[in-house]
Protein backbone atom coordinates (compact mmCIF):
# COMPACT_ATOMS: atom_id res chain seq x y z
CA UNK A 1 0.00 0.00 0.00
CA UNK A 2 2.39 2.42 0.95
CA UNK A 3 4.68 1.66 -2.58
CA UNK A 4 1.20 2.18 -4.49
CA UNK A 5 0.64 5.77 -2.35
CA UNK A 6 4.45 6.86 -2.86
CA UNK A 7 4.02 5.92 -6.63
CA UNK A 8 0.57 8.29 -7.02
CA UNK A 9 2.79 10.72 -5.32
CA UNK A 10 6.38 10.80 -7.20
CA UNK A 11 4.02 10.92 -10.56
CA UNK A 12 1.71 13.36 -9.34
CA UNK A 13 4.60 15.60 -8.16
CA UNK A 14 6.63 14.70 -11.94
CA UNK A 15 3.61 15.11 -14.20
CA UNK A 16 2.87 18.67 -12.71
CA UNK A 17 6.61 20.05 -12.62
CA UNK A 18 6.46 18.85 -16.17
CA UNK A 19 3.38 20.91 -16.97
CA UNK A 20 5.17 24.07 -15.40
CA UNK A 21 7.55 24.05 -17.78
CA UNK A 22 5.27 24.48 -20.57
CA UNK A 23 4.73 27.86 -22.80
CA UNK A 24 1.11 27.93 -22.39
CA UNK A 25 -1.07 29.05 -19.66
CA UNK A 26 -3.57 25.74 -19.39
CA UNK A 27 -1.19 23.31 -18.95
CA UNK A 28 0.65 25.64 -16.32
CA UNK A 29 -2.45 25.97 -13.74
CA UNK A 30 -2.84 21.88 -14.30
CA UNK A 31 0.73 21.71 -13.31
CA UNK A 32 0.22 23.56 -10.28
CA UNK A 33 -3.07 21.60 -9.96
CA UNK A 34 -1.49 18.13 -9.67
CA UNK A 35 1.34 19.47 -7.81
CA UNK A 36 -0.67 20.80 -5.00
CA UNK A 37 -2.71 17.21 -5.09
CA UNK A 38 1.03 15.61 -4.60
CA UNK A 39 1.89 17.67 -1.72
CA UNK A 40 -1.65 17.50 -0.30
CA UNK A 41 -1.12 13.65 -0.92
CA UNK A 42 2.49 13.50 1.06
CA UNK A 43 1.07 15.81 3.62
CA UNK A 44 -1.70 13.36 4.44
CA UNK A 45 0.85 10.39 4.38
CA UNK A 46 3.34 12.08 7.13
CA UNK A 47 0.90 11.23 9.68
CA UNK A 48 0.68 7.31 9.21
CA UNK A 49 -1.76 5.45 6.57
CA UNK A 50 -3.79 3.46 9.08
CA UNK A 51 -7.18 2.63 8.78
CA UNK A 52 -10.01 1.75 11.60
CA UNK A 53 -7.90 3.89 14.29
CA UNK A 54 -9.40 6.89 16.75
CA UNK A 55 -7.77 9.92 16.20
CA UNK A 56 -8.42 10.56 20.14
CA UNK A 57 -5.53 9.89 22.73
CA UNK A 58 -6.53 7.48 25.76
CA UNK A 59 -8.96 5.44 24.01
CA UNK A 60 -7.35 3.11 21.70
CA UNK A 61 -3.90 1.70 21.96
CA UNK A 62 -3.11 2.61 18.37
CA UNK A 63 -3.95 6.28 17.67
CA UNK A 64 -4.29 8.25 14.04
CA UNK A 65 -2.92 11.60 13.92
CA UNK A 66 -5.36 13.90 13.21
CA UNK A 67 -2.74 16.95 12.24
CA UNK A 68 -2.23 15.88 8.98
CA UNK A 69 -6.02 16.13 8.02
CA UNK A 70 -6.23 19.36 9.43
CA UNK A 71 -3.33 20.56 7.44
CA UNK A 72 -4.58 18.67 4.06
CA UNK A 73 -8.00 20.18 4.65
CA UNK A 74 -5.97 24.49 4.79
CA UNK A 75 -3.89 23.82 1.67
CA UNK A 76 -6.90 22.24 -0.32
CA UNK A 77 -8.35 25.67 0.43
CA UNK A 78 -5.45 27.09 -0.13
CA UNK A 79 -4.58 25.12 -3.09
CA UNK A 80 -8.26 26.02 -4.31
CA UNK A 81 -7.66 29.61 -4.17
CA UNK A 82 -4.49 30.01 -5.95
CA UNK A 83 -6.22 27.75 -8.79
CA UNK A 84 -8.78 30.80 -8.95
CA UNK A 85 -6.03 33.53 -8.79
CA UNK A 86 -3.61 31.88 -11.66
CA UNK A 87 -7.09 31.51 -13.99
CA UNK A 88 -7.78 34.96 -13.20
CA UNK A 89 -4.23 36.07 -14.20
CA UNK A 90 -3.70 34.03 -16.91
CA UNK A 91 -7.30 35.48 -18.67
CA UNK A 92 -5.81 38.71 -18.25
CA UNK A 93 -2.57 37.64 -19.99
CA UNK A 94 -4.87 36.84 -22.82
CA UNK A 95 -6.93 39.57 -22.81
CA UNK A 96 -3.78 41.85 -22.77
CA UNK A 97 -1.73 39.81 -25.07
CA UNK A 98 -3.98 37.85 -27.28
CA UNK A 99 -2.09 35.20 -26.45
CA UNK A 100 -1.61 32.56 -23.93
CA UNK A 101 1.57 32.26 -23.80
CA UNK A 102 3.93 32.78 -20.29
CA UNK A 103 6.01 34.88 -21.30
CA UNK A 104 3.91 37.08 -23.47
CA UNK A 105 6.26 36.35 -26.63
CA UNK A 106 4.47 34.40 -29.49
CA UNK A 107 6.52 31.44 -31.17
CA UNK A 108 8.99 32.36 -33.47
CA UNK A 109 7.71 30.35 -36.93
CA UNK A 110 10.15 29.14 -39.37
CA UNK A 111 11.06 31.87 -42.44
CA UNK A 112 9.32 29.85 -45.59
CA UNK A 113 5.99 30.11 -43.02
CA UNK A 114 5.98 33.90 -42.72
CA UNK A 115 6.73 33.89 -46.45
CA UNK A 116 3.32 31.90 -47.23
CA UNK A 117 1.53 33.91 -44.74
CA UNK A 118 2.90 37.43 -46.64
CA UNK A 119 2.12 36.36 -49.87
CA UNK A 120 -1.67 34.70 -48.78
CA UNK A 121 -2.10 38.32 -47.00
CA UNK A 122 -2.80 36.61 -43.74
Amino acid sequence: MELLFALAIGALTTSGAYLLLRARTFPVVMGLTLLSYGVNLFLFASGRLSTAQQPILGTAEHYADPLPQALVLTAIVIGFAMTAFVVVLSLRNLADNDDDHVDGCPPVQPANKKQEQEETGK
